[in-house]
C-alpha cells in the first residue's frame, strides 16, 4: 500500500449494501477508504426493561439506546485515523452532534449525502450546519435548505439486452405503506396477463395470489440476478418523495424499460416515454401495449456517464 494515498472515511448505516459501492469507487481512484457501516454493529438488550425504556423514550425523541451505541462504537473505530482528506457521511441523523464535530476535527473536509426526503427524516434538519458540503437528491430540500441537488447512481452495467426474459415486470420492496398501491399493480399487472414477479419482505403471512412474500431479506447480487431475468422493473416511490430510487438507476444501467409511479421523473435527462412508463393514476391503471411491446431505446452514453458510480463520486471529493 502506498504511503501517499490520501485517506478517505466513509461512514454510513449501509442496510442493503449501496455504499459500498461507492468506498470500491473511490478506491479505484487510488483513495485509502476506510468504511464504517454501523448497519453491522449489532446491539443486545440488556433485559426487558432496557428495550421497554427504549421503546418509550425513542417515541418520544429523548434518547435511543442503539444510536448511542452506534456513536460509541464509530468513535472507538476511527480514534487511530488522522489525516482524513474528506469524511461522507450517509444517514447521519443516527449520529450525535458531538460525535459528527470530534470526526471533522480529523478531516480537512466534511460531507454529508442524504438519500431520503428530510420530511422523513426530520432530525437530519439538527446537523445540516455542521458539513462543509451537504447533497440531497430531494430536489425541494435542496431549494427549501440550499442543498446540492445529486441523485443516485449507477453501479451495475450490461453491454447487450437479452433477448430473453422468464418475467416481464419485476419489484422488491418491504412492506410498509407502499404495499396497498404495490398491490394495486400487482392487480392490474395479472388483469393484464402480465407475467410478473412482485417480492414483498414481511414478516407476517400472506397469501395475496398477485405477490411473493419473503421472510428473508435478499442481496444485491440475488437482487440484481432477478432484475437481469426481467424485461421491465417496477419503482413505486414514497409518498412525498420525489427523490429517485435505486431501482430507476438499476433499470438505467441493466439497459431495462421502467414502470413508476414517481412523476418526477420526467424533469431527468434520461427520461423517454418509450422506456419510461408513469402510472398517474394507481386506481385506474392502463399501460399502452406499445410500451411493453416496443424494444428498449439506449440512452446516449454521454448522458449515463454523470450517473455511473466512478465518475458520480468525483464530486463528493473534490
Amino acid at each position: 500500500m502506498h504511503e501517499d494515498k490520501k485517506n478517505i472515511l466513509l461512514i454510513t448505516f449501509d442496510n442493503w449494501g449501496y455504499n459500498q459501492y461507492i468506498a470500491d469507487a473511490l478506491e479505484k481512484k487510488s483513495y485509502r477508504v476506510k468504511h464504517v457501516n454501523f448497519h453491522s454493529f449489532e446491539y443486545t438488550y440488556p433485559d426487558f426493561t432496557h428495550k421497554a425504556f427504549n421503546f418509550i423514550t425513542k417515541n418520544l425523541g429523548i434518547v435511543n439506546l442503539k444510536h448511542i451505541h452506534y456513536n460509541d462504537i464509530i468513535t472507538d473505530e476511527i480514534k487511530n485515523i488522522n489525516n482524513i482528506e474528506t469524511v461522507i457521511y450517509i444517514k447521519a441523523d443516527f449520529l450525535s452532534k458531538q460525535t459528527i464535530e470530534t470526526i471533522n476535527q480529523k478531516a480537512k473536509k466534511s460531507v454529508l449525502l442524504i438519500n431520503d426526503s428530510i420530511n422523513r427524516y426530520p432530525n437530519t434538519k439538527n446537523i445540516l450546519g455542521l458539513f462543509d458540503k451537504v447533497f440531497s437528491f430531494e430536489r425541494k430540500d435542496c431549494d427549501k435548505y440550499d442543498l446540492i441537488f445529486k441523485p443516485n447512481f449507477i453501479y451495475k452495467t450490461i453491454d447487450k439486452i437479452p433477448k430473453h426474459f422468464k418475467y416481464k415486470v419485476f419489484n422488491i420492496s418491504s412492506y410498509d405503506k407502499r404495499f396497498p398501491v404495490i398491490k394495486k399493480i400487482a392487480e392490474a399487472l395479472y388483469d393484464l396477463n402480465i407475467k410478473s414477479k412482485i417480492v414483498i419482505f414481511s414478516s407476517k403471512e400472506n397469501n395475496d395470489p398477485y405477490l411473493e412474500f419473503s421472510k428473508c431479506t435478499l442481496s444485491i447480487s440475488e437482487i440484481n440476478a432477478l432484475m437481469e431475468e426481467s424485461e421491465i422493473i417496477l419503482d413505486v416511490n414514497r409518498n412525498q418523495q420525489e427523490g429517485l430510487s435505486f431501482r430507476v438507476f438499476e433499470s438505467l444501467g441493466l439497459k431495462k424499460k421502467l414502470i413508476t409511479t414517481n412523476p418526477d421523473i420526467v424533469t431527468y435527462d434520461f427520461y423517454n416515454p418509450e422506456n419510461i412508463f408513469v402510472i398517474e393514476d394507481v386506481d385506474n391503471i392502463k399501460i399502452p401495449q406499445s410500451f411493453l411491446q416496443s424494444p428498449y431505446k439506449v440512452i446516449p452514453q454521454e448522458i449515463l456517464d454523470k450517473y455511473l458510480v466512478e465518475n458520480w463520486v468525483d464530486e463528493l471529493i473534490n
